[in-house]
């Protein structure tokens, strides 16, 4: 895991943890805008390094690393947490970790719920082979992450998380992910927000944010019709920045 700090350190933390296959740099237009106010960190998850290969154990020891990060740098105080997919369940983790105080947590398209074994092999080998196929440059790979996955400007950055990912971290991931169900119930001073959209596999976001709130009754949840997976916060940074901004000024 590599770290990544902006704005004054003196200032109350935000934290950002991005989602699978996708680079630590999605977050760039949120970290311009926080930055400003508070401080901004970035983790690059295990196997998502840019500069130099690194394995992917658990989301458990991802949420681990993060937490003697922040007890470290602000003794376990962070104001908001915002986990993007898979980040959003590792955030999940962190913000349910003793001697960790989170005062909002936000969620988009989190994974908290368990998969079956049958669709979680699916998941793993389908993951294998894009990998590959991404390693190859594959014109048809490529105009489909531009089209369906994230916006040209991060191809590079996601070609050499392709480029850096072992078999092994791909299997630990989809295993740690969607092994078991993370719905914990939080202190009724967390501040939650699940943001989800309509379109492809965000039914299982969708089923996610209603078991959160049924266990947490502070949960805000956001659904944005024709969105599909974590497209808001990829192609409309601005308009997911005022969404947040929205709900955290706005009284539960």
């Amino acid at each position: 895991m590599i770290w990544h700090g902006f704005g004054d350190r003196s200032n109350s933390v935000i934290l950002l943890i991005h989602g699978v296959l996708t680079p630590w740099t999605i977050w760039q237009e949120v970290i311009d805008h926080y930055s400003r106010y508070y401080h901004v960190i970035v983790p690059e998850l295990d196997a998502h390094t840019l500069s130099e290969p690194s394995s992917y154990t658990s989301v458990e020891d991802e949420a681990d690393k993060i937490c003697r990060c922040v007890n470290m740098l602000n003794g376990g105080r962070i104001h908001m947490i915002c986990g993007l997919s898979m980040g959003g369940r590792i955030a999940a983790a962190v913000a349910g970790t003793p001697g960790i105080s989170v005062d909002r947590l936000v969620l988009d398209g989190a994974p908290l719920l368990k998969l079956p074994k049958m669709l979680r092999n699916f998941m793993t080998n389908n993951y294998i082979k894009l990998i590959a196929r991404s390693r190859r440059r594959e014109p048809k790979v490529i105009e489909s992450f531009k089209r369906d996955f994230l916006p040209a400007k991060y191809l590079d950055d996601y070609l050499k998380i392709t480029d850096n990912m072992d078999e092994e971290s791909v299997r630990n991931m989809i295993g740690s992910v969607f092994g078991w169900e993370m719905i914990k119930r939080y202190d009724d001073g967390l501040k939650i927000l699940f943001m989800h959209g309509t379109r492809g596999n965000e039914s299982v976001s969708r089923k996610a944010a209603v078991r959160l709130k049924t266990v947490n009754p502070q949960t805000g949840i956001r659904c944005f019709d024709g969105y599909g997976h974590a497209e808001l916060l990829c192609r409309e940074p601005a308009k997911w920045i005022e969404e947040v901004d929205r709900w955290a000024g706005a009284d539960q």
